[in-house]
């Protein structure tokens, strides 16, 4: 066995005569058995040894890799800048020196690497393609994180002109132009069309870009079997998860935002006030290094609190099974830095959706969603893989927000006084284009009034004044707000008079800050899950009267408030006075419910009944539901849903009949 640390004169004997193939096996000896320093040391000496070798470029390549695996980053970019001195072809170099200059934050110097490794690229080769696929990726990345969207859009579609079967540029390509409000979303290039891009898009961006639950399941589960996979092994077995007489549950909180974040924001109080004779709380902290408050927080308010982030997912998975974990709660679902591989495996017998991501996951493992009679009524429970159980309102929320002191006036906000102002806090991605057709014709037909968005994006503030002037209605009557700390920012929005949601994804956070904050929210509840949360949020806060049926009736209600901005008094002392009552805001009893919900699933489990998520046929609704043009009709306003589908699988099954033990139906004549 080798010994922990080799001394430099033992590793300079032992490479002095190597060749680059023997140099690069001795390496991979040193590094499969843990010794990363004999790595790097190993590397510098035989440079030193071999000034004149025709592939020193390819040895400072690896060299730099070993240099930046220790964390030595500018030793690192000075290898490779060797490297690129030597061999100015060789593109890899170029690739990674941009990432180590990322990584130091100099992105303009990132960016101008990446770029001239793309100058270099003229031959037309099966390794140059890969290469300057990668580097545009790379720099796309990086300019969005610079807030260049518009060069990073541009990278992105040619990197998709060369490879349209790559999954990830789809994604970030269509969530890139839905935060922009570039309309239409989907944009076919010359080598990729729309089909590419709806079929690829990621199941969050489907929640904005339609309303078409059956559609959603379908790519949901579409995108669990190519982007998540299929571990090559599962858990079958959790003997540390066996429960004694009545001994709490062991529930695990899953999530990578458990931090400053809107999910950490509804999460605050529910660790804290779970029953300890019901409930051993695990958190599974998944996400980026957080030293804010709110991170703090959670450490203190769990039982057990573990940073997963540096463990792979066999090993956090083993850390779970080992912590007898009965219950995984997943927080994140289809959202950033989730770690569904490692769900995939199977860490504990019973898995739950619930609250990061509004909708179905399609997988083969999540056993229960969390919703509420409202998001998901009993008819819609056939879009969604899931057993669904249900909580009074499905939302937690946190009654201890911290507001500014400094209350603002409407004139330091850029708000004119007196005039009525609609506001949208939600995100930009959030806005469809048919929402915001709708606030011009609401704009239109109720004089003087504004509609306060939240700003940031110079790029997309434009965008929307300018669609805005194109309809008639001047710039001025957008107000953009500033960027500015959560607490400045919930100190702000009484400023407001009423809230306007989005369709078909809704305010979910924004909704609970708004109507916490006295601010009435009107919205119209679609049938996928994200378009109804609102509507339980409202109905939940007591103003039922504010969930519209239709996008019409929301235009119209809207128009009436706006032309008589006192008839909107009541509904704000309404909010204030059931503000410490209301379903929405009761944390002890969502708390409870939720003790309830675990109950039940463990009896479940413990019966051998443990539901088993239905993913039959999902294909063939991917491609029908894939075929139809979202952009140009809004699936929403489609009054005979079932019918509409029913149609349109039948005309497909004409063409390509189904085997009849795979038709999609519940009855002989019925396609569904």
């Amino acid at each position: 066995m080798l010994k922990d640390v080799l001394s430099p004169a033992l590793i300079q004997s032992m490479v002095a005569g190597l060749s680059v193939p023997d140099l690069i096996r001795t390496t991979e000896t040193f590094k499969q058995s843990g010794q990363l320093a004999s790595v790097e040391a190993a590397y510098a000496a035989w440079v030193a040894s071999h000034p004149q070798d025709p592939l020193l470029y390819a040895v400072l390549f690896n060299y730099s890799v070993a240099l930046t695996d220790s964390g030595k980053i500018v030793e690192a970019q000075q290898a490779l800048e060797q490297a690129i001195a030597l061999s100015p072809d060789f593109m890899p170099a170029y690739i990674n020196l941009g990432r180590v200059l990322e990584r130091q934050g100099k992105i303009g110097l990132a960016i101008i690497q990446w770029s001239a490794a793309l100058a270099r690229m003229a031959a037309v080769n099966p390794s140059a393609v890969s290469h300057k696929v990668t580097t545009l990726n790379q720099s796309a990345r990086a300019l969005e994180a610079v807030s260049q969207d518009d060069p990073a859009e541009t990278m992105l579609r040619e990197s998709l002109e060369l490879d349209r079967d790559q999954s990830e540029v789809v994604q970030h390509l269509v969530a890139l132009r839905q935060r922009q409000c570039k309309w239409p979303i989907l944009e076919p290039g010359e080598r990729f069309d729309a089909g590419v891009l709806v079929r690829g898009m990621s199941p969050l961006s489907a929640g904005a870009f339609t309303d078409d639950p059956l559609w959603q399941l379908a790519l949901a589960a579409h995108y669990n079997r190519t982007d998540v996979g299929s571990p090559a092994a599962t858990m079958t077995a959790w003997p540390g998860a066996v429960r004694e007489g009545d001994a709490p549950l062991r529930v695990g909180y899953l999530s990578s935002d458990l931090r400053e974040h809107a999910v950490g924001y509804l999460m605050t109080e529910v660790p804290g006030l779970h029953d300890r004779s019901r409930v051993e709380v695990f958190s599974y902290y998944c996400g980026v290094d957080s030293p804010d408050a709110m991170h703090a927080h959670f450490q203190a308010a769990s039982d057990h609190f573990r940073v997963i982030s540096h463990l792979d997912d066999a090993a956090a998975a083993k850390l779970m099974a080992d912590d007898g974990i009965q219950i995984l709660v997943d927080l994140n679902g289809y959202t950033r830095d989730a770690r569904l591989k490692l769900v995939a495996l199977r860490p504990a017998p019973i898995i739950v959706n619930w609250l990061g991501y509004p909708g179905t996951m399609a997988s083969p493992y999540h056993h229960y969603l969390i919703a509420d009679d409202w998001i998901v009524p009993p008819h819609n429970e056939a879009y969604f893989s899931e057993k669904v159980v249900r909580l009074p309102c499905y939302q937690p929320s946190n009654r201890f927000r911290t507001v500014a002191d400094h209350k603002p006036s409407r004139a330091e906000a850029g708000l004119p006084e007196g005039a009525m102002v609609f506001c949208c806090f939600n995100g930009a991605h959030k806005i469809h284009r048919a929402t915001f057709d709708r606030w011009l014709e609401i704009l239109a037909r109720a004089p003087g009034s504004v509609l306060w968005l939240l700003g940031g994006d110079e790029g997309v503030s434009k965008r929307l004044s300018d669609y805005a002037a194109a309809k008639g209605v001047a710039r001025e009557r957008l107000v953009f707000a500033k960027k500015t700390a959560n607490a400045a920012h919930l100190a702000r929005y009484p400023l407001a008079d009423l809230f306007l949601d989005t369709t078909p994804y809704g305010a979910h956070t924004t909704a609970s800050d708004a109507l916490w904050s006295g601010v009435p929210v009107l919205t119209v509840s679609g049938r996928s899950f994200a378009s109804r949360v609102c509507g339980s949020l409202v109905r939940a806060a007591g103003l039922p009267e504010l969930v519209c049926e239709t996008t019409q009736d929301y235009v119209e209600r809207a128009v009436a408030y706006g032309n008589d901005r006192a008839s909107l008094a009541p509904l704000r002392e309404r909010l204030a006075a059931g503000k410490d009552s209301c379903v929405l805001f009761d944390m002890p009893g969502l708390v409870r419910g939720l003790e309830d919900l675990y109950e039940a699933m463990w009896r479940d489990h413990e019966a051998s009944r443990l539901p088993r998520p239905d993913l039959a046929n999902l294909d063939v609704y991917l491609e029908v539901g894939s075929a139809f043009d979202h952009e140009g009709t809004e699936v929403q306003n489609i009054a005979d849903y079932e019918g509409w589908w029913a149609a349109r699988l039948a005309a497909r099954n004409a063409l390509r009949p189904i085997p009849r033990d795979r038709r999609l139906c519940r009855d002989e004549t019925t396609y569904w």
